[in-house]
């Protein structure tokens, strides 16, 4: 089955995932470079929430471009196993070698818009992220390595306390989301 049909498949969890998966549908069906970034308006991209073993901490990273603590994940690039590509990110991001999906169904959709910014020193104007999203898992005891290029921290944070690190409020509403899922499915 390839990530079309995967998140044809996915039961929405709220309003908001129902909403960005018909989007997230919508461009599926009305575009055919949706796994590059020759689609300067919307492109697929994956991410990882990354957790520990008793499902009290989130590896995060201090993102530049957007200059707070956020979860991995990156561009497709081509790739159509977005489990691999939030794998991929994430150890390319923390530096973690052994990070292993808890499931190998997809934790959540969304769109998340991305402001204009320049990235190594070219612009990128605004578009959106359709984002798919896996839970992972780490060991808190394995070397975290920071990525400069694209990073300047790399941290287990407690999971209840985000919303203290992230200075992006519609970033912290879906990391509440994913640890309400956790509690509900992985505890």
């Amino acid at each position: 089955m390839g990530w079309q049909e995967d998140i044809r498949k996915y039961k929405p969890f709220n309003e908001q995932e129902k909403k960005d998966k018909e989007s997230i549908i919508y461009a599926i069906n009305n575009f055919n470079n949706l796994l590059t970034r020759e689609n300067t308006l919307a492109h697929i991209t994956s991410s990882g929430y990354i957790v520990n073993k008793d499902r009290t901490k989130v590896l995060m990273i201090h993102h530049n471009i957007y200059n707070t603590w956020a979860w991995t994940g990156g561009h497709a690039d081509g790739d159509s196993d977005l489990l691999r590509v939030a794998i991929k990110e994430a150890i390319e991001e923390t530096g973690v070698k052994n990070i292993k999906p808890i499931t190998s169904e997809i934790l959540s959709v969304d769109v998340i818009e991305v402001l204009g910014h320049v990235k190594r020193g070219v612009y990128v104007s605004a578009h959106l992220h359709l984002n798919v999203c896996y839970l992972l898992e780490a060991d808190e005891a394995d070397e975290l390595i920071i990525k400069a290029d694209e990073n300047s921290g790399v941290k287990w944070l407690p999971m209840e306390e985000l919303h203290n690190y992230s200075s992006e409020p519609h970033m912290v509403k879906l990391y509440n989301k994913f640890n309400e899922k956790i509690k509900l499915n992985w505890s």
